[in-house]
């Protein structure tokens, strides 16, 4: 099928920015920081970042997905984006402003108030990544992935570029030169965020021009239509930030040990998470894809099959990535510095919960395209009691795999819901029994996999050739089953 085809291409192209950006992060930069950074000090980058993509919710309010609804007729585009690109640019200064101006109080909420400068770094990346927000949607509407593909490639690159910089060079500079420099030179928490800040302000200056080209025009009416619209969505967008992230200052909060403790802990957790990114990138790419694909077909006669035969497609790659990842999990578990590999017991459990994400993207498409978004948000809020609720009752208990399972819990039902929800109110022919075997056996490959793992304990060359011999069995399988169920 064409449309399969291009959807998978631009996919591909997105995930070239996504999948080949984090892999960078995930081939260099988690490797070089799991092994300079503490347990404690990693265990902080990830409880900023989380509460950045938090706060990066209400920052942008969805209005990139009300720009989609709104702006995707051509005629009314223009008129759109300048309306969107002006309402995010007055907000993001209101919001910055209130950030500055209670530092003090905000940073001693978060217990940082010996570090306040941390937090007025966060503000000004998520100020930066509010207001490109825009400018890399219209880039996916026009179906312009390269150069979106170029430009989130390179944020990551110069990132990368300006954190090995600042943390092999400084400590060389004379000490009279580091008296001069913006922060402590062995401040690295400090140092890393302001190498995204700036990587990030240089993206910006390159997406200035989409600004300084637009007509300046805020339409009042259009304005108040694309909140109404994007309104439910934020709620969905701030569920699915907590549902993703939340278990990460949860566990710093919960866990029995004293504050120091818990947050060497949840490094080790955010660590092992990092080896699950790879489904998660996968998803990340396929909904940066599918959902301006999703809204410049609704208007085809057999739009529905379509989305059918996407979420089929996407099911069947999702699973033979899981196997994948799993089989090799002890050749990727190196990747990470030593004292962080205790917590890779959860990159299963967090795999799969990824995949059961990315069905949720596919089956939540009926209340975008209908404009129902209010059922998002009560799925999403739904999902956000079951991720509270696991996480709160189990972590003392279970420690991060409470966090692990919560997710799984979380996005598991979210899927569910949303199949379930739009089955009489949209209804597209899923392929549902196609869906389950895809999923059902990989969860046996996974297990599987995990049993020959502990009875081979200790002989890595066993496990490695069994459990190879074991994903390339499946991935014929699931070669076999494409060439047969997503052939027209």
């Amino acid at each position: 099928m064409s449309l399969l085809k291009k959807l998978a291409g631009e996919t591909a192209i997105y995930g070239v920015s996504s999948i080949l950006g984090r892999l960078l992060n995930f081939v260099i930069l988690t490797p070089f920081l799991t092994r300079v950074l503490t347990k404690s000090d990693y265990g902080v980058v990830s409880l900023l970042y989380t509460y950045a993509a938090i706060l990066l919710v209400f920052y942008t309010y969805r209005m990139e997905t009300a720009f989609f609804r709104f702006g995707s007729k051509e005629e009314e585009e223009g008129r759109t984006f300048s309306t969107a690109a002006i309402s995010l640019l007055l907000s993001t200064l209101v919001f910055t402003g209130l950030v500055l101006m209670k530092l003090p109080a905000i940073a001693g909420a978060l217990n940082f108030g010996d570090h306040p400068e941390y937090v007025r770094l966060v503000a000004f990346i998520i100020a930066l990544d509010a207001l490109v927000a825009i400018p890399f949607a219209r880039l996916r509407l026009s179906n312009r992935p390269v150069r979106f593909a170029i430009l989130k490639t390179g944020q990551i690159v110069l990132n990368l570029g300006f954190i090995f910089l600042f943390f092999k060079g400084i400590p060389h500079l004379p000490e009279g030169k580091q008296a001069l420099l913006p922060f402590a030179a062995d401040n690295r928490i400090a140092w890393l965020f302001f190498a995204n800040l700036l990587a990030n302000s240089l993206i910006f200056m390159s997406l200035l021009p989409m600004y300084l080209r637009m007509p300046w025009r805020f339409d009042g009416r259009l304005w108040k239509k694309m909140l109404i619209y994007a309104m439910p969505l934020v709620v969905v967008a701030l569920a699915a930030v907590i549902n993703q992230l939340i278990g990460i200052p949860l566990l710093e909060r919960l866990l029995p040990g004293s504050l120091e403790q818990n947050r060497a802990w949840t490094g080790e957790y955010s660590a092992a998470a990092k080896l699950a990114v790879l489904m998660n990138l996968f998803t990340q790419a396929f909904n940066y894809a599918a959902e301006p694909f999703f809204f410049n077909h609704a208007a085809r006669s057999d739009s529905r099959a379509i989305y059918g035969k996407v979420a089929q497609a996407f099911t069947l790659a999702g699973s033979v990535a899981l196997v994948g990842i799993v089989a090799y999990l002890d050749v990727v578990k190196y990747y990470l510095g030593p004292h962080l590999r205790d917590g890779i017991g959860v990159v299963p459990i967090l795999l799969l919960a990824y995949l059961f994400l990315g069905l949720y993207y596919n089956f939540s498409i009926w209340y975008k395209l209908s404009d129902r978004t209010h059922f998002g948000a009560y799925i999403s809020l739904a999902g956000v009691a079951i991720t509270l609720s696991i996480n709160i009752l189990l972590i003392p208990s279970l420690g991060y795999y409470a966090t692990a399972f919560a997710a799984l819990a979380c996005y598991g039902f979210m899927a569910w819901a949303s199949y379930w929800t739009g089955r009489k109110r949209y209804a597209i022919p899923y392929p549902m029994r196609s869906l389950v075997f895809y999923l059902l056996t990989a969860v046996v490959a996974v297990g599987v996999s995990m049993w020959v793992r502990r009875f081979f304990e200790g002989k890595f060359a066993y496990v490695l050739l069994v459990n190879t011999v074991l994903f390339l069995v499946y991935a014929l399988m699931m070669y076999k089953r494409a060439h047969r169920d997503l052939s027209v």
